[in-house]
C-alpha cells in the first residue's frame, strides 16, 4: 500500500465507522430543520420579491404622475407668458401718454413697478412743462394803451385827439 496522508487516514476512519441508529435520526432532525429553513428563506424571498414588484409598480405610478405634473406646469406657465404679455398690453393702451417703451416688465408686479415709475416720471416732467408755461406766458390781446404823446402834433391833430379820447372815456 502506498503511504498514506494523515487526512486520507481520518477519512478511511469515518467512513468505516458504522452509524447508530440514534446518529441517523440526529441526522434526519438536522436533514428536517435545514428543509424548514430552506423553505423559509424561500418564501422569504418570494414575498420579498413581490415587494419589490408591488414598489416597482408604485414607482411607475409616481414616473406618470411627475410626468403628467411636468406637462400641466408647462401649460401653465405658457399661459401665465401669456397673460402677463397681454396685461403689458393693456396697461399700455390705457397709459397712452407715456413712451410705450418705458413700460416693461416680465412678471405683473414688474409692471406695475415700471408703470409707477414711468407715471412719477411723466408727472415731473408734465410739471416742469407747466413751470416753464408760466414763466413765459405772455398775455393775450394787445397791450393797454397809454396816454398819446402830443409832441410834435399840429393844432388839429391835438383837437382830433382830445376829442377821440373824450369819445373813449
Amino acid at each position: 500500500m502506498p503511504e498514506e496522508t494523515e487526512e486520507t487516514q481520518e477519512l478511511q476512519e469515518t467512513t468505516n465507522e458504522v452509524s447508530t441508529p440514534e446518529d441517523l435520526e440526529a441526522i434526519k432532525a438536522q436533514l428536517e430543520e435545514e428543509k424548514e429553513a430552506k423553505a423559509a428563506a424561500d418564501a422569504a424571498l418570494v414575498e420579498k420579491d413581490a415587494g419589490i414588484a408591488e414598489l416597482e409598480a408604485s414607482l411607475s405610478e409616481a414616473q406618470q404622475g411627475s410626468e403628467a405634473a411636468a406637462a400641466e406646469l408647462v401649460q401653465v406657465k405658457d399661459a401665465h407668458s401669456k397673460a402677463v404679455a397681454k396685461y403689458l398690453d393693456a396697461v399700455r393702451l390705457a397709459n397712452s401718454t407715456i413712451p410705450q417703451d418705458i413700460i416693461a416688465g416680465d412678471t405683473i408686479e414688474d409692471i406695475d413697478a415700471s408703470l409707477a415709475k414711468a407715471q412719477t416720471i411723466a408727472g415731473a416732467v408734465k410739471a416742469n412743462l407747466e413751470a416753464r408755461d408760466k414763466e413765459a406766458k405772455v398775455p393775450a390781446g394787445a397791450p393797454t394803451r397809454g396816454e398819446i404823446s402830443l409832441e410834435g402834433l399840429t393844432p388839429r391833430e391835438k383837437i382830433a385827439a382830445g376829442i377821440q379820447q373824450g369819445s373813449q372815456g
